[in-house]
């Protein structure tokens, strides 16, 4: 059976930058430590890191740390909160992929101008809520061509993107908002390495008769691109580890593909990679 890789799955790079630096808080013996929200949207590193003794905080807990040192994920955090966590004289450890960061000053700069801001992606995603964060003006998410026909009336907009949005569905949401009539401003924020990876997925879907798409239940990138993968190939899977192939019940097949989101270890993708070749 052919079994092809990814050359593009797991950890990016904001992602391997940020679980680095939570580990040498950890290694350096600072206690205590915290993060506000998972570092990363994959629950077998979080739940490493808190056998370590790294408590996750959630929103609406951050008046709880008094003391210690407190790790801003790679999704970033809107400008409200990292002002409370250095008016509360937490360490801030500032582990913002740089590629957020950049929307953070985009947004920012853009609204000082009075500009309104319209962002391609999830609303509920942490990224999406940390980048609204840095605007003084109103803010419009979408995610859909339906939600950019119930925009109101605008007249200087910036749209940027979740760095993880699907690049095609960027294109059709950047034309739809076009057609609204505004002054619009359009910068492509979503990473080059999510492109590749979505790319890359989709090429191989297209040539092996299944697909396994390895990441975090709740892990955006991940399901998007499972969702390229399922549209060229049905026969996709979605795991999160090994453990969960045995339970999947695979037919026999000639080839497969294999792709991770960019919180997905190494160990793991390694771990489903062999499981493939040796047991289907």
């Amino acid at each position: 059976m052919e079994v092809i890789l990814a050359k593009t799955a797991g950890f990016c790079f904001g992602v391997r930058r940020a679980v680095e630096q939570v580990y040498q808080q950890v290694e350096q013996g600072t206690r205590p430590i915290y993060t506000y929200g998972p570092i990363i949207h994959n629950e077998e590193v979080v739940a490493e890191l808190e056998s370590r003794g790294v408590r996750v905080v959630e929103e609406g807990q951050l008046d709880s740390c008094r003391e210690g040192t407190i790790v801003i994920r790679s999704h970033g955090v809107g400008r409200h909160i990292q002002e409370q966590m250095e008016a509360q004289r937490l360490n801030v450890v500032d582990a913002t992929c740089p590629f957020v960061k950049k929307i953070h000053r985009i947004v920012e700069k853009a609204s000082e101008e009075g500009r309104a801001i319209i962002i391609a992606g999830n609303r509920n995603h942490p990224e999406v809520q940390g980048i609204q964060g840095w605007s003084r003006t109103p803010v419009y998410v979408v995610e859909t061509a339906e939600e950019v026909e119930k925009l109101p009336e605008l007249n200087e907009v910036t749209m940027v993107s979740q760095t993880t949005f699907n690049y095609k569905k960027f294109e059709e949401l950047v034309e739809k908002t076009k057609e609204k009539g505004y002054n619009t401003i359009v910068v492509n924020t979503i990473c080059n390495a999510t492109q590749e990876r979505q790319i890359e997925a989709r090429e191989i879907a297209e040539k092996v008769e299944s697909m396994i798409v390895i990441g975090g239940r709740n892990s955006s990138n991940t399901q998007k691109l499972y969702e390229i993968c399922r549209d060229v190939c049905p026969n996709t899977y979605y795991i999160q580890t090994v453990v969960d192939l045995g339970a999947k019940g695979f037919a026999p097949v000639r080839s497969v593909g294999i792709t991770a989101g960019a919180s997905t270890p190494n160990n793991i993708i390694e771990e489903v990679h062999t499981y493939v070749r040796s047991k289907l």
